[in-house]
């Protein structure tokens, strides 16, 4: 997979190294990079919580960013050859040619098996890497931070598990 460069593949290279949904990732705009602080805050319309999520993004994470192409007039970091977002069917495309049984939202499952085997984080954090809310209620109004800076090592290690 890494050796092809095309928009379908780098989209679905970003999208297992920050373990975001596949809309998040196809509609991933350069303005929600900040390359300074290594981070991309995807707005709350775009995600299915409905409230800004910030992703810690790994160092390779950004090495793919930066080796995508800046399309003039274009905000996508992943655009189709019309300036939109690529569809779902083109990054499962890219997918089915290397392994026809897996499935896109299948490689945030597989992060969090990995996360949980292969790791020490805490369950809240691989959650939080995921963007999923927390279901008890009263723990949720008492834990209002996104643990930033603990998903940022457990994204770091993550990029460097997938290669």
């Amino acid at each position: 997979l890494a050796k092809k460069s095309t928009i379908s593949s780098l989209c679905l290279q970003f999208l297992m190294l920050t373990c975001v949904r596949s809309f998040e990732a196809r509609g991933a705009h350069w303005d929600e990079i900040n390359f300074e602080q290594r981070l991309w805050k995807i707005p709350g319309d775009r995600i299915k919580m409905a409230k800004e999520h910030r992703v810690p993004l790994s160092d390779e994470a950004i090495k793919l960013i930066e080796s995508c192409p800046l399309i003039s007039g274009c905000g996508f970091i992943f655009p189709n050859s019309k300036g939109h977002p690529l569809t779902d069917v083109a990054i499962s495309k890219v997918l089915k040619e290397f392994h026809p049984d897996v499935t896109v939202h299948g490689m945030r499952s597989t992060f969090r098996v990995w996360a949980a085997e292969q790791t020490d984080y805490p369950r809240e954090i691989c959650e939080l890497a995921l963007a999923h809310g927390n279901l008890d209620k009263v723990e949720a109004a008492y834990q209002r931070s996104d643990l930033l800076e603990k998903r940022r090592g457990l994204m770091e290690e993550w990029g460097a598990y997938l290669l």
